[in-house]
Formats: structure tokens, sequence, C-alpha cells
């Protein structure tokens, strides 16, 4: 009879996929897995993520870690949301917060009952019932889980942090749980010759480290999943054309905004992401239309506040592996693919690829079913991610430069087509259950970038005016309190968890 104990799990690679995935395994089946992380200092990490989305909350308290103490240690900020500025066109601003505007009333979504206002003269806007668009640009912040019995959630929120620190809190927590990390660099795989598995792993020095499962986490360069098992990686570019970023942090300025900042530019975007020690900033551009050089320069210009290290730069394919579990190797991070980091993505799906791999944990038989029903999901997860990162370029009226004007008239995937008509002509959203991004979301994003429905659902007919003109003042008025007794995020950061970082 085969054995069906998987004992001995090997992670190539640390920064924050290593250290997530060893975490999260010692977690769940280190009492029965021997788990052994090998990484060089010689290596340098990507590093630059500093930003997340509220699945992160999920890991911390997944772990049982201390909140707190993991803000001190990353010198992390509260996140609400990020602010899209001269996305849909010039001097346009919203914000893609983390929930729901209103309230989804008689089981429809909220922005029906705005669309029916709107077309009977109403000139709110969308965001004037949000909770979390009033917090955010209050500068406020609460651990608020709801605001009473109005139906009105409490506030959704991640974190802004230092992805560098993050995995070296990870480390500690992770290594104290019985993960052996070993320092070298790799310079060789071993494959059984019959089976193409992979048995171990040579390092520089002359060791060799054999395993069971052997995770992926060397980041771009695919050590194990690309260069020796020769799992190919599909290339979005035609869709998501940015493939350059230029980095660099700045001193903290002013107050600690508790949101994410996205400026677009001739061909890219800016990122500026406040942590409690310093600022975070980066220019994403499409190399084809922009060269490296006055990427710096716009990113440098418009800082607001001064650098404090070098600009780096960075290349990238937007993609993903034809698969990510193959043989005997899981690829996570950058080696399984890469999605620029419009939506803070990139830590999510560290998570999510950790989280199948525990729901679908292997024998040592490693069923090739099991394999490839990892594969279907987690593709069909990057394929919607993809497609909502898309919808952020192609839905714009900006035709100020060649690189904008590309993305308003690039051919789209047909399953963004769809679900853009479907909001067009009816206002309803169709929710994959894979789909990472809630109707809210995409209705944020929809609107905020100018894609108006030409119609609401039937059912929110089903309220007289006057109730609707109730409602809608209702919920401004829940929201407006419960902004009103919040307390400042700088305050807030202050009092829960200051970092003694410089």
């Amino acid at each position: 009879m085969a054995d069906l104990h998987l004992k001995k799990i090997v992670i190539v690679g640390g920064g924050t996929a290593g250290w997530v995935a060893a975490a999260a395994l010692a977690k769940f089946v280190g009492a029965v897995t021997e788990i052994e992380l090998v990484e060089s200092d010689d290596i340098a990490t990507v590093g630059v993520g500093e930003a997340t989305i509220p699945q992160i909350i999920r890991l911390v308290g997944m772990l049982g870690l201390d909140e707190a103490q993991m803000m001190r240690a990353c010198g992390a900020t509260f996140k609400l949301g990020i602010e899209f500025n001269n996305w849909g066109k010039l001097g346009d601003s919203y914000l893609h917060t983390f929930g729901h505007n209103g309230i989804n009333f008689n089981h429809l979504d909220f922005h029906h009952y705005w669309l029916r206002a709107k077309k009977g003269g109403s000139d709110s806007d969308f965001w004037d019932y949000s909770f979390h668009h009033k917090a955010a640009y209050a500068d406020k912040f609460g651990h608020v889980q709801e605001l009473g019995k109005s139906g009105v959630s409490g506030l959704s929120y991640a974190y802004h942090f230092d992805a560098g620190l993050f995995a070296q809190f990870l480390r500690k927590w992770t290594e104290s749980k019985g993960v052996k990390r070993t320092e070298g660099k790799i310079v060789d795989v071993s494959l059984d010759a019959e089976s193409g598995y992979i048995q171990s792993v040579a390092l520089e020095n002359g060791d060799a480290v054999g395993g069971d499962l052997f995770i992926d986490c060397s980041g771009f360069r695919g050590l194990l999943i690309g260069q020796a098992l020769g799992v190919d990686y599909q290339d979005w570019s035609k869709w998501l054309p940015a493939n350059r970023a230029v980095a660099v942090p700045s001193a903290r300025s002013g107050p600690l905004l508790p949101y994410t900042k996205a400026t677009a530019h001739q061909a890219g975007w800016q990122w500026r992401i406040p942590l409690q020690h310093r600022t975070g900033n980066g220019h994403v551009f499409c190399s084809d239309f922009m060269k490296p050089e006055e990427a710096e320069d716009i990113l440098l210009q418009n800082l607001d506040s001064e650098p404090i290290a070098d600009p780096r730069h960075l290349r990238f394919t937007t993609g993903r592996r034809d698969k990510f579990f193959h043989k005997n190797c899981l690829a996570l991070g950058l080696s399984s693919g890469f999605m620029e980091p419009l939506e803070s993505t990139s830590i999510h799906l560290i998570q999510a690829g950790v989280n199948k791999l525990i729901e679908l944990f292997p024998g040592g038989n490693f069923s090739e079913a099991l394999a490839s029903e990892y594969n279907r999901q987690f593709i069909t997860e990057f394929d919607l991610i993809r497609d909502f990162l898309i919808l952020h370029y192609h839905q714009t009226d900006r035709v100020d430069s060649e690189f904008w004007r590309y993305c308003k008239n690039m051919d789209i995937p047909d399953s963004l087509k769809a679900k853009m008509a479907l909001f067009k002509e009816t206002g309803i959203i169709h929710k994959d259950h894979a789909d990472l991004f809630t109707q809210a979301s995409w209705a944020q994003v929809m609107l905020g970038q100018g894609l108006m429905p030409q119609n609401y659902h039937a059912r929110a007919g089903g309220l007289s005016d006057q109730q609707l003109i109730d409602l809608l003042s209702s919920i401004e008025k829940i929201t407006d309190r419960g902004v009103s007794g919040l307390n400042g995020h700088n305050d807030y950061i202050e009092r829960y968890c200051k970092s003694d970082l410089q």
C-alpha cells in the first residue's frame, strides 16, 4: 500500500511569499510534516509591495497574531481603500473602498436604488452613502463591526506596511513553531529520471536539500516551476501593457491618510502609500510608451516629501503560469504569476494559493486529479482579477497620450466585455463565486470611471418616490453619525500600535 504521508515540504525562497507559506503550513500541517525553507541573504526580494486588501486580516487571525504587535513591527497604518485620480479622465477622482456604498436593500444591490434616484433628478454622488468614503476623507478610523442595527456595515480595512519587515515578523513567528531555515544559494535542481519529480535542490556550499513537496517562492526566476519543470508563462501584456516600475521611499509627510493613492500619468500610474516611518512611492509604466529616465523624473517631481533612498527600477511581465501545481511542485508569489499592484492583490494571491494547498493537501502519491483541481480553481481566480485590473485601463475617456488611446481602444477578454455590457445596459453585475471582488467593488470602479448604466433593476421600482428619498436620507445620516464617532487615524495609531521605527 502506498505511503500517503507527506513527510517533508521544502520552500525555495523567502520574502513575503516564502514566509507566508511557511507560517500557514506550520500552523496547519506542521505537526505531521517537516517544513524547511531555503533562502539566500545574497538574493534580494522585490519587496516594494506595501499595501494589502482585507483578506490579510484573515491571515492575521488564522495565525493568531497580535495585530497591534505586528503593526508596530512593520510601521503599519490602516487602509480603507484606494483613491484613483485621473483614470476615467483628467481631473477625475474616486475612492474604491473596501465597503459597500449604502445598504443592499430587499436583496438588491444599493447602486440600483441610487441609479433610480439619479434618473429621477437627484444630484447626489454615489459615495455620499459610503461610510468608508466619509471616514477615509475625514482621516478617521476605528475597529467598528457595524453601525447599530441600521444594516450599514462597519469598517472593512487592510494595512499599509513594510513588506520586508512583515516577512521578518513572520519568519520569527514561524521559526518559533519549528520551521527550519537554511541559508544558501541554490545552484542546481535534481529531478527523478523516470517521473520528472523534483528530488532535491543543491546549494552552493555542496549541501543538498531533499523533500516530497517543493514550493517555488523564488520570485520572477521561477527556479523550480519554470526553469526546472518547464511550465510556460502566459503573457498578458496586450491587456495590461505596463512592464516596468520605479520605486523610491520618501520621508513621512502630512497626516497618515487611511487610503492608498493611485494617480494616473501619461503612460502608467503612481502609487503613494503612507507608513508610520516613511512614505512608499512608485511609478508603474509601459516602456513602449515612456523611457525609464522620464518615468523616474515624473515620480521624483510628484513626491510630496524628500526621497530617502535611490530610486529602484524593476521589470515585469503581467501574466500567470499555465499551471501552478505541477508534479510535486507548487508555485506561489511571483513565480506563479504577476499582477501589477493596482489593486494590492499580490499578498492575497499568496494567501489564496497556500490556503488552496491546505484545503487540497496532497498525499505522498500526488494525485493528478487533485493538482488539476488546484490549477482549475487558481486559474479562475487569477483570470477574474486580471479582468478587474483591465477594467481600470480600458474604461477611460482619456485620449491625451498614445498609451491611454491604446488602452481605450484595445480588445479585451470576452469575459470582461460581457460584464461591462451587462452593467451598461441593465445595471446588473454578475458575480462569479470565485471572484475576489464583490459587486460593490465592480460598481465603484465602473461608476467611478464613467460607465453609467442605461437602466436599473426593475425591483428598485418597488419603493415609492418618498420611500426612496427616506431610504437615501437615512443612510446619509447614519453614515455621518458613524464618522462623527470615530477617532482620528493618527490618534488611533498613536494609542493602538505606535511604531518605534525611524
